[in-house]
């Protein structure tokens, strides 16, 4: 019995390593899948906000009544995104809500998964941004390799977080 527990837990531990190295599917098997929140005052554009998101194709978009007036302006993007898929959600992201703040770990989302104004990640799984990276995010001229290693670089965790008025390990950390 210790056999298979031991064994079962070094299985686990191996999959999120195994995980990453798998490579994408082509869009055609697996499309993109959009969550977005939006303020409920914009419930009457929800249409049009969710034609606008899905305008590349290949996608499938879900918006959901945020309960506040206010969104958080949190972005995820999965590793299998598409540079240009991505781009236009940050785009239409950046149309709607004004502004981006943070940046989500891809390692906490799902490969052809993309997060906007989503409050399901800790403070310490994100990274904060600023204009001028997003604008490099948002450079036309970046491939899908170049857009997910600039979009790593900027989510790059921090090995310690304040907690309880001390620094602590961060327990959120993406080995």
């Amino acid at each position: 019995m210790k056999w298979l527990v031991l064994i079962l837990a070094l299985l686990l531990s191996a999959m999120p390593a195994v995980a990453a190295e798998m490579a994408c599917r082509p869009l055609e098997e697996r499309p993109i899948k959009i969550e977005a929140w939006m303020a409920k005052k914009k419930l009457p554009q929800f249409r049009e906000i969710r034609r606008e998101y899905g305008r590349m194709g290949s996608t499938f978009v879900s918006i959901f009544t945020y309960p506040g007036s206010n969104p958080s302006r949190v972005v995820a993007i999965g590793r299998c995104v598409p540079a240009y898929i991505a781009r236009h959600a940050l785009e239409t992201t950046l149309q709607y809500y004004g502004s981006v703040s943070h940046l989500v770990h891809q390692g906490f989302v799902a490969p052809h998964w993309m997060g906007l104004a989503t409050s399901l990640f800790s403070e310490n799984s994100q990274r904060p941004v600023n204009q001028l990276q997003l604008d490099r995010l948002l450079d036309p001229a970046l491939s899908t390799e170049e857009f997910h290693a600039l979009y790593n670089k900027l989510t790059v965790q921090d090995q310690t977080v304040d907690a309880f008025g001390m620094q602590v390990p961060n327990p959120k950390l993406m080995k």
